[in-house]
């Protein structure tokens, strides 16, 4: 076991034997190493002035992922190159997407200029390049300006990724392949004593046995809502246990009838599998928060985190999915729907951990959708997130149905009632379907708060499942986001 952390900054090898398991990579950045061109903004992951590029050696490839400094735990960049926007010129010279934003006026206050630089190098490094407008948006979902408009901006992205893909990117260290490789070295590692202690696990055996010797210890998968924990409400986590480094945990893979994902698989790795499952999951999967987000939350976090508007898991209880726990040596395999138990609270013992999850691809006959409503299309927690599974006979009546909503309740849930009043009736009759939208009445007692009020919920769910009826019943929506493709050929592992 390795009692120090490892990784690559500003061409040296930093190794740290002691290290706060709350310290955020930010903090190090901005107040132990000085490199303030990083900032600090919301500190809760949303508006991406701190954002930073990790390269790994993973996959057997060189990755260069953007992260928000700000809630990413200091201890997980082990085996990282970290690169910063005092990173980029090289040999006196601005990177061309600096260069870009210069020429373009992209900046003018500047404080989330470094966040957007960082986003685009991410971008420019990035293969297949984004070039479409659309495409860029979607890179830049994570960042927040209040001073220029995004017009000067897109212009200088625009600029920067229609240039000629480097062979040396020159960005950070030489040799970085062979760098990161080394620092590759496939051990656990511990820093701390018993009481406080900051530790990242490489192997399965090796989490089971510190997750049953210290149940309440936090487990952190990507930190994207655990950093908020100790940013936001001050929480202290004396005990934390690091899971990005297990590639056990990281496991794809699908066959016709299942698609599998670990625990640790992030989200930006689950999207084109999601993806080939159902157009729907491909749309989803790109406004569940930003590419910063994606790059480092992970599917089994999403869920263990227990979240009441879940749209991940939402998505996937109306697919029947399976989730796999682990406890020491033992595993036990629970449909998800039975995970929730009520807000706060799981189906999981002390020292018990999410592995992976099973998910059920649609059978012929059966017809998937989910819609999320939120107040901004890009970066911002559901409302209401619906999602429906709705098998229809060569006669087109409803066989069966599993629909399932976030947002609605304290956890994620299915609406059963709903559920039973939609069996046997006509797919294309929607004067039919009123007793099942009223069933939703009888399923769901949503709450008022912030984000809207309880008859509002009430109203956007029976119109999300006439919407699905709707669209399977053979008419055409007119208020997509992104219309929906083919089902994407499954490629086997």
């Amino acid at each position: 076991m390795r009692r120090s952390l490892r990784f690559i900054f500003r061409g040296s090898l930093v190794e740290l034997s002691e290290i706060d398991p709350n310290r955020m990579l930010l903090e190090w950045l901005r107040e132990t190493r000085r490199a303030t061109g990083t900032k600090e903004g919301c500190n809760e992951g949303d508006c991406g002035a701190c954002t930073v590029i990790l390269a790994r050696w993973q996959g057997g490839a060189l990755r260069y992922q953007p992260v928000n400094a700000c809630i990413l735990l200091l201890g997980m960049v082990d085996g990282c190159e970290i690169l910063t926007v005092e990173d980029l010129a090289a040999g006196g010279s601005l990177h061309p997407v600096q260069q870009a934003m210069a020429r373009h006026h992209g900046a003018q206050c500047g404080f989330c200029t470094p966040g957007i630089v960082m986003s685009l190098v991410a971008a420019y490094l990035a293969e297949p390049r984004p070039v479409s407008r659309e495409t860029i948006a979607e890179c830049l979902a994570g960042n927040l300006c209040r001073c220029t408009g995004y017009r000067p901006i897109f212009d200088a992205a625009a600029e920067a990724l229609a240039n000629p893909i480097p062979d040396n990117p020159g960005i950070g260290i030489p040799d970085k392949a062979a760098a990161l490789r080394a620092l590759a070295d496939g051990r656990d590692v511990l820093l701390g004593h018993e009481d406080r202690f900051f530790a990242a696990p490489a192997e399965l055996d090796t989490l089971a046995e510190m997750a049953a010797s210290h149940p309440g210890a936090t487990l952190v998968s990507g930190a994207t809502d655990v950093g908020l924990w100790i940013t936001k409400k001050l929480q202290d986590l004396p005990q934390v246990i690091a899971l990005n480094r297990i590639e056990a945990l990281k496991t794809i893979a699908e066959d016709e009838a299942t698609l599998y994902l670990g625990a640790g698989v992030t989200h930006a790795e689950a999207m084109p599998a999601l993806g080939r499952i159902d157009p729907d999951l491909d749309t989803l999967m790109k406004r569940f928060a930003s590419r910063q987000v994606r790059a480092s939350g992970t599917v089994g976090g999403n869920i263990a985190n227990g979240s009441p508007i879940g749209d991940l898991a939402s998505a996937l209880i109306a697919l029947g999915s399976t989730l796999h726990l682990r406890h020491g040596a033992a595993s036990r395999d629970i449909p998800l729907e039975d995970f929730f138990i009520a807000y706060g609270r799981q189906d999981r013992q002390p020292g018990e951990w999410v592995s992976g999850l099973t998910i059920t691809r649609p059978r012929p006959g059966m017809h998937f959708r989910c819609f999320k409503i939120s107040k901004r299309v890009d970066e911002d927690i559901s409302t209401v997130m619906g999602a429906f599974l709705i098998e229809v006979d060569p006669e087109r009546r409803i066989l069966s149905a599993r629909i399932a909503f976030g947002g609605m309740a304290a956890t994620p849930r299915r609406a059963t009632r709903a559920e039973a009043a939609l069996t046997g009736l006509p797919i294309a009759a929607p004067a039919e379907w009123a007793v099942a939208l009223r069933a939703l009445a009888e399923d769901f007692q949503p709450i008022s708060d912030m984000r809207a009020s309880a008859g509002y919920r009430a109203r956007v769910a029976r119109s999300l499942l006439g919407k699905a009826l709707t669209e399977i019943g053979g008419a055409r929506s007119l208020t997509r986001i992104q219309p929906r493709g083919p089902v994407a050929e499954v490629a086997h592992v």
